[in-house]
């Protein structure tokens, strides 16, 4: 990966906190952020911390992150308490509707919820 296309990825500037977002739950591969743009009333961003482009670009060395991203989005159910439903997505292309060329995935719940009121 060229360091200029690192230096231009919004996805690798949040997860290295050099961009604000609102962080949800992070380890040493992962970061996980609430959608600036939500479709549905939980929308959050699963993203690696390493750059890889898209689902093209996953290989046998980098493929298990797309695991860890999996077990992350029941986390998310869990503490969300959406377990009973709720989508991921990961568009690959442009195509497909890929905005951000840095593997991610959608996660989208909470339509059957009550709203909480504070």
């Amino acid at each position: 990966m060229l360091w200029g296309k690192l230096m231009t990825c919004i996805f690798c500037h949040i997860v290295a906190h050099e961009l604000p977002a609102e962080i949800l739950y992070e380890d040493e591969d992962l970061a996980v952020f609430k959608d600036i743009n939500p479709e549905a009333p939980v929308h959050l961003l699963i993203v690696p911390r390493k750059h890889i482009d898209s689902i093209n670009a996953l290989d046998e060395k980098n493929v298990g992150v797309v695991s860890k991203m999996v077990l992350a989005a029941k986390r998310m159910a869990e503490q969300h308490g959406v377990q009973s439903g709720y989508r991921l997505m990961m568009n690959n292309g442009r195509e497909a509707g890929q905005v951000v060329y840095h593997l991610h995935m959608h996660f989208m719940g909470g339509w059957g919820r009550k709203p909480v009121r504070r």
